[in-house]
């Protein structure tokens, strides 16, 4: 019976360190993506490619309109 109980203890620990770890979680950013070939810019939280270079950021917003300032 005790192994039981430290299995119970040990998965609602597993889970709330879960729970934790997802509640804290924030969306990734986005940044403003230069292309290499006629320097158009667009806003994306991941690299659209070869042909494309980070022009700036972090932004908040899918408009990469409101930067993130770092402290």
């Amino acid at each position: 019976m005790e192994a039981m109980q430290i299995l119970r203890f040990t998965t609602g620990i597993a889970a709330l360190a879960i729970a934790a770890a997802s509640a804290s979680a924030a969306p990734a950013s986005y940044y403003q993506w230069r292309s290499k070939s006629n320097g158009q810019l667009a806003c994306s939280q991941t690299p659209l490619g070869e042909g494309w270079e980070r022009a700036s950021g972090p932004y908040r917003d899918a408009r990469c309109e409101k930067l993130i300032v770092v402290k």
